[in-house]
């Protein structure tokens, strides 16, 4: 059974890799759209990553996706730069941060 978004953004923090994220104080907004639309995010700060539903009030970045295309580049069935580059991802505000994040976390 496929994860769902909700398994994944509770499953985000097991999967972040501090030593990636040295001095890195952010937020990032997760916007989900599909089948399982909604928001989310994740804050970044002093070797932890913490998420939430909802929406945070100062995000540095904004990520954009359908629901299930976000599952399956966390699941690394989708490449995260080839589905920003097929319009999949739709990203706002500091960009480096999502070249960054990709690397932040244990992809399965």
């Amino acid at each position: 059974m496929p994860l769902t978004v909700s398994q994944l953004m509770e499953k985000m923090p097991g999967a972040f890799l501090p030593e990636k994220a040295q001095g890195l104080s952010a937020a990032i907004q997760f916007k989900f759209s599909g089948a399982e639309a909604g928001e989310w995010y994740a804050e970044i700060a002093d070797g932890k990553c913490v998420t939430a539903q909802g929406v945070h009030p100062s995000p540095k970045m904004t990520l954009s996706a359908d629901s299930s295309d976000y599952v399956k580049i966390f699941t690394g069935e989708l490449d995260g730069m080839q589905a920003f580059m097929q319009g999949k991802i739709k990203l706002a505000g500091d960009l480096n941060l999502a070249m960054k994040l990709m690397q932040m976390f244990k992809i399965k």
